[in-house]
């Protein structure tokens, strides 16, 4: 354990800048940090009171941290500063902060004081009272006030037309027959409920937010004479074995150890993509693997987890981004989430309206299109290589960008030569290039690469970036030196004549094949 010591004298300022560090020495998880944080920020009006952030125009309230702190928005919308009462305490009449702490009542008390009274009336309601009155050690994950009410109309009738059966276990699954602070909510685990034993699921994500079967714990760590009270923003439904995994027909994939989450398109979603596309797809294999493991996420990542706009990897390779907007979960900036977690033991899915297809499933034509090079992608379908550019041929394109033409361009049999020589015979990366190594083009002309200290180029136009990853084809982007145009996403172009310019950026990092057996659901639409 750290020891640290704050010197007399020292400035305000300085002193928050070092309590705020601290925080971060001590903390043992990511929750207890904001908590701190929280208590830090809040100091000021009083003992016990913490700052929590809360979206205007909502009750939704956050511990807060550093980054929110500063920026003043959670899921892009603004928030407000309100100051309460830290976990555990109470106001007292005509004292500053929260110096009292709560009394110490039983499980059944406790919920009508931490904003769980609905919890405590429907506890009455299935002849529950006795049971967390009296003697024992319970968890009660009880859902909000607010949580009820946000519950659909025909499922609440369904609880509250049945309250010794239905609405009973409903809450006993809300239950855990031992007491657990949020210390020993630990990330990963699971408890058995006092429902069958069913269990649920804790999540801590590094922006400090605690779930349980992806509800999110509000007000933590609500003691009791018999127990603890986590105060949760939704009421948590049970999860039979990989009911959400199997409904994507993804469970042989997905049936190892692990934690994954699942963007499933909709048929709407398939029914927006050209047949054609979806054909070529089906015929290709490792496009298919591709475009299957792009919508897959390695770790669980609830909707109420979500802050702000954060890069996730997928088993695929590539990165999505998974943000949020208000209410409504986001992926790449874009609102195309249906329906938010849907639960399995081993993950969860989100429906989604689009379907994501990565780069790597995607021809040069395609990939082309939503890059800056919209110029050569028109020269080389008016010279004739749309087959090549459509195909599943193994090439790597050298497309310049816009800015490299000048003046007007006329299809002639030179220029139609000098697309041709835009395209290589053969898939490259940047590991696959040394110097001195001689290409050659569809054209027939050979060229030559020169690798220098933080720069590689053929000829005379230096590699910049790289448009497709893996796949049998990839298309580059450059930048050129003086020289005329050059096909990779280039600034310039490759000319046969005296200036053999030549400028692709390539980057193309293979990733290990992730093998995928598909059985039903949506992914059935997709069996290869």
């Amino acid at each position: 354990m750290k020891l640290c010591v704050l010197v007399p004298g020292l400035v305000p300022g300085l002193v928050l800048v070092l309590a705020l560090v601290l925080t971060v020495c001590v903390a043992r998880s990511p929750y207890q940090a904001v908590l701190q944080h929280s208590r830090i920020r809040g100091r000021q009006q009083g003992p016990n009171v913490c700052a929590m952030q809360q979206i205007k125009g909502t009750d939704k309230k956050y511990f807060t941290n550093c980054k929110q702190w500063y920026h003043r928005k959670v899921c892009g919308k603004p928030t407000v500063i309100t100051y309460e009462c830290c976990p555990g305490y109470e106001k007292i009449p005509g004292e500053k902060g929260c110096p009292a702490a709560l009394p110490l009542v039983n499980i059944y008390n406790t919920l009508g004081v931490v904003g769980a009274s609905t919890t405590q009336m429907y506890s009455e309601r299935a002849k529950l009272r006795e049971e967390v009155e009296g003697p024992g050690s319970f968890t009660f994950f009880a859902p909000s006030n607010e949580a009820w009410a946000a519950l659909p109309m025909e499922i609440l009738d369904a609880l509250v037309s049945n309250v010794n059966i239905e609405l009973l276990n409903a809450l006993h699954y809300h239950m855990v027959n031992r007491r657990l602070t949020s210390e020993e909510l630990r990330h990963g685990s699971s408890f058995a409920s006092m429902y069958q034993d069913l269990h649920v699921h804790i999540h801590h994500y590094s922006n400090g937010v605690v779930t349980v079967n992806c509800a999110r714990l509000i007000k933590p760590d609500q003691h009791a004479t018999n127990g603890i009270v986590h105060v949760v923003d939704r009421v948590i439904t049970a999860i039979s074995n990989d009911t959400a995994i199997a409904a994507a027909g993804l469970t042989p994939m997905l049936e190892s150890e692990g934690q994954y989450t699942i963007f499933a398109p909709t048929n709407e979603a398939f029914e927006k993509i050209p047949q054609e596309t979806l054909n070529r797809i089906l015929g290709d294999p490792v496009a298919l693997r591709d475009l299957l493991n792009y919508h897959i996420l390695k770790q669980m990542q609830c909707a109420e987890s979500v802050v702000s706009g954060t890069p996730m990897e997928t088993l695929q390779g590539s990165v999505l981004e998974v943000g949020c907007d208000g209410d409504q979960m986001t992926l790449n900036g874009k609102a195309i989430i249906t329906k938010k977690d849907q639960l399995g033991t081993n993950g969860v899915i989100h429906y989604i309206n689009e379907l994501l297809i990565p780069d790597s499933a995607k021809t040069l034509l395609e990939l082309a299109e939503g890059s800056p090079v919209t110029t050569a992608t028109k020269l080389f379908v008016e010279a004739g290589l749309s087959p090549h550019l459509m195909g599943s041929e193994a090439l790597t394109m050298l497309a310049p960008q816009n800015d490299a033409f000048k003046g007007s361009l006329t299809m002639s049999p030179d220029m139609r030569r000098l697309m041709t020589n835009h395209m290589l015979k053969e898939t490259l990366s940047s590991k696959s290039l040394y110097h001195g190594q001689e290409l050659e083009t569809l054209g027939g002309l050979k060229l030559r690469v020169f690798v220098y200290r933080n720069v590689r180029s053929l000829i005379c136009s230096f590699i910049c970036r790289l448009i497709k990853r893996e796949g049998g084809c990839s298309v580059h982007d450059g930048r050129s030196c003086s020289c005329v145009p050059v096909l990779a996403v280039a600034q310039s172009v490759v000319h046969q004549p005296e200036g053999r310019r030549f400028d692709p950026s390539f980057s193309m990092v293979r990733r290990p094949e992730v093998p995928l057996e598909l059985t039903s659901g949506w992914a059935e639409q997709l069996s290869l």
